[in-house]
């Protein structure tokens, strides 16, 4: 594939893992692990986790819903999506809830009360280069997790469509350029065959 350019590294399960438990050890440690489980396990974008309002993960009796329902205004290209919500975010967000009410944005600074797509950017790239990350970037969590529903999206009955509508994507093809290869996978799926 010609045109990609440089791409965001994908993180390892490893890595998330790692990466989760060292940003709880730091200031602001809840609000560090929630931005970056919302891009490694939901796939938000740095303008959408800086965009997202406690009315998107809120249902309508002010429970943590099962969804985060990003509207057109928060997400690129008015690609407004509902993804199903991973028990990591949720319980962290009741967390958040419980510390600091639930109006307004998600994700706040110290001194505001909302953060710029460009603090969310600024941030992840101090975290990974704290840790050593090289070649990583606010859209990893994002590309890995794009991955890593493509890859077991089958096992539950779905296609390829379903990522692209999880990732907010118009096209396939821009789907596709986000997904990692795995020449492991490759080799396994050839020695399947009879």
């Amino acid at each position: 594939m010609s045109g990609l350019g440089k791409q965001a590294k994908v993180l390892s399960k490893a890595q998330v893992e790692m990466i989760s438990n060292y940003l709880l050890t730091k200031r602001n440690g809840l609000r560090n692990q929630t931005i970056f489980l919302l891009s490694a396990r939901a796939g938000l974008r740095a303008k959408e986790i800086s965009a997202l309002t406690w009315e998107m993960v809120l249902t309508s009796d002010g429970e943590i819903s099962k969804d985060i329902s990003l509207t057109d205004q928060a997400s690129k290209g008015k690609g407004g999506r509902v993804i199903p919500m991973h028990k990591s975010i949720e319980a962290n967000l009741q967390l958040l809830r419980e510390r600091g009410g639930a109006s307004g944005a998600v994700i706040k600074s110290e001194r505001s009360s909302s953060v710029t797509p460009q603090m969310i950017v600024n941030i992840f790239r101090g975290w990974y280069s704290e840790l050593g990350l090289v070649g990583c970037s606010s859209h990893s969590g994002r590309r890995t997790f794009l991955t890593a529903t493509a890859q077991k999206i089958s096992l539950v009955g779905g296609s390829i469509r379903d990522v692209q509508a999880l990732a907010g994507h118009r096209s396939l093809q821009t789907t596709q350029r986000y997904i990692e290869v795995s020449g492991a996978a490759q080799r396994r799926v050839v020695a399947l065959l009879n």
